[in-house]
């Protein structure tokens, strides 16, 4: 999976997610959108074979950069922890 940068504003960032679908990009919208300092968040699938998804974020502070990393720190924490404790319960 591949992150691009297509366009940058002072309280916007739309990128493209390159090889993802949407069992990642959901998790990561939900998260983004439970972020307080977030005022918006989209995305756009197209085509399913001709376009990379999509995913438009808008921050009411801060930087919206900071926010997608926060949201997807966050979501890998909750991933960690659940496998750990999979892990756990298997052993």
């Amino acid at each position: 999976m591949e992150i691009e940068l297509s366009e940058k504003e002072k309280d916007s960032i739309k990128v493209r997610i390159i090889g993802a679908d949407m069992t990642l990009i959901t998790p990561l919208v939900q998260e983004l959108l439970e972020d307080k300092d977030v005022a918006e968040v989209k995305y756009t699938i197209g085509h399913s074979t001709l376009e990379d998804p999509t995913l438009f974020i808008r921050v009411k502070t801060g930087k919206p950069q900071s926010a997608l990393k926060k949201s997807a720190k966050a979501l890998s924490n909750e991933f960690k922890e659940a496998r750990e404790a999979l892990q756990k319960e298997l052993k």
